[in-house]
């Protein structure tokens, strides 16, 4: 089952007289449950990508689908709400609250979650026992921990993460991977993730290589 579709995708920033093209005719498909990893150097239009694929930014021109809805076709509260139910997003930086505890981090997309689905996620990412504690009481991978939950508290259709790993040592990187595709196969969750890290594209079911804002294979 097809839970993504991107066809023809180009982005162009356009600044007094100078454009940049940042994609260029990109088109990809992510099956339910896939793990797809997206590489491409710094400056290869990879964020720009993700960006646009979480309706955060709109394409100059193509077309982009999430469970058969064209997301550039909606108003921009109904691209907000379809967002919200169908797409998690985990960022490099964490983007944790420091004022507020991690259960109540995890819990901020959706005020209402379950209690034991809320449970099960802190269980199954290792974090259990820190519900209680604030994001600086946390190491960097706790942290990011913390981030995958909040993502996926709504039940997301799709998880895209932007350099999940980028401030995780290679250890802590590998668990985080690990949990990802664990997470993934457990709850039915599509993940695109984008990476510089050629060590990351060997847990992917596919890879796309992103050069120049261009898809060079995949």
């Amino acid at each position: 089952m097809e839970i993504l579709r991107a066809e023809n995708l180009s982005k162009v920033y356009r600044q007094n007289t100078v454009s940049l093209q940042a994609l260029r005719n990109v088109s990809l498909t992510v099956q339910k449950g896939e793990f797809v990893a997206i590489l491409g150097r710094s400056g290869s239009g990879k964020s720009t990508l993700l960006n646009i694929l979480a309706g955060l930014d709109c394409p100059t021109e193509g077309k982009f689908c999430i469970d058969g809805v064209d997301l550039f076709q909606l108003s921009e509260e109904k691209r907000t709400l379809l967002r919200r139910e169908k797409v998690g997003f985990v960022f490099q930086s964490y983007e944790l609250l420091p004022s507020l505890s991690v259960m109540k981090n995890i819990r901020l997309p959706e005020l209402t979650a379950d209690d034991d689905y809320v449970k099960e996620l802190l269980d199954a990412l290792g974090i259990g026992q820190y519900e209680r504690c604030y994001p600086d009481q946390l190491s960097g991978g706790e942290q990011q921990r913390a981030a995958i939950a909040r993502a996926l508290i709504n039940h997301p259709s799709l998880l895209l993460a932007d350099e999940p790993t980028g401030n995780l040592d290679s250890k802590t990187e590998r668990t985080v991977i690990e949990l990802l595709k664990k997470l993934a196969a457990k709850y039915g969750t599509s993940i695109l993730l984008v990476t510089h890290n050629e060590s990351l594209i060997k847990d992917a079911d596919r890879v796309i290589r992103l050069e120049d804002g261009e898809i060079v294979n995949g």
